[in-house]
């Protein structure tokens, strides 16, 4: 029996809308997954440290993968992770750019407060 090929739906770069692009966007844990991978490409959902539960962790991807703003791909038993930057950037350019460094920004307001 050959092993079945576990997919996830996606959606095609003509079908990523801004608003759901931007409702994505508005979760700060969101925001922290999407700053973590711009640095790093492909990753594991576990190798990003968020102060959720497991089952937040999963919503949380979710909602990204369906706006189209990550691809997830099963690699063995682990679900890989990836910015669909090339897309985003075509549809809206300097998006992610943009929210990447007011994420940063954020972050270095909070640590000097």
């Amino acid at each position: 029996m050959a092993p079945q090929s576990r997919t996830l739906d996606h959606p095609d770069r003509s079908e990523i809308r801004l608003e759901d692009v931007l409702h994505a966007l508005s979760d700060p844990v969101r925001l922290q997954v999407v700053r973590f991978l711009a640095d790093g490409g492909e990753s594991s959902c576990s190798a990003i440290d968020l102060a959720v539960s497991k089952s937040t962790t999963t919503h949380h991807f979710r909602v990204l993968r369906e706006a189209g703003v990550i691809r997830q791909v099963y690699r063995g038993t682990a679900k890989m992770s990836s910015l669909r930057r090339e897309d985003l950037d075509a549809l809206f350019p300097g998006l992610l750019d943009t929210v990447v460094t007011a994420y940063d920004a954020q972050q270095a307001r909070t640590v000097t407060v």
